[in-house]
């Protein structure tokens, strides 16, 4: 199996910005995620991008059997990045650092996720693994 873990704008930031996205960096966060797949047999590949377009490109050219998606920002507005979504065949989970739903009226709305599967928010960078746990569980 393997799993893209897909990260928009300003994810890049995360350990440098604000102290409700965590002081993980996101290279930390990758790394325990590449851990986690490693002892569980999976592919794993890390892609993030500040531009719109990049993102859609990469959704496009496939390639994976599982998707995680943090949009950032993005994950609010771009219906360029809910489209191209819509067109991935393999099992997608959106995911947000925080509780979007306790935070500002613009960010509890999230254009994406009605074309992922599922979505996790909240928990910091542990997001991650339980979409993780999620795309690898055994049926």
């Amino acid at each position: 199996m393997k799993v893209l873990v897909l990260n928009g704008v300003n994810i890049n930031m995360t350990g440098m910005r604000e102290s409700i996205y965590g002081d993980e960096t996101l290279e930390e966060i990758n790394g325990r995620l590449r851990k986690f797949a490693d002892e569980r047999g999976v592919d794993i590949e890390f892609f993030q991008s500040n531009i719109e377009g990049e993102i859609v490109d990469r959704l496009q050219r496939g390639g994976f059997d599982g998707l995680i998606i943090n949009a950032g920002a993005y994950s609010h507005y771009s219906y360029a990045i809910s489209d191209a979504l819509a067109y991935v065949k393999a099992k997608k989970i959106e995911v947000h650092f925080t509780n979007v739903l306790a935070r500002e009226q613009f960010r509890q709305t999230s254009v994406t996720a009605k074309n992922c599967d599922g979505c996790i928010c909240g928990l910091g960078a542990d997001v991650y693994l339980l979409a993780l746990t999620y795309l690898t569980w055994k049926k």
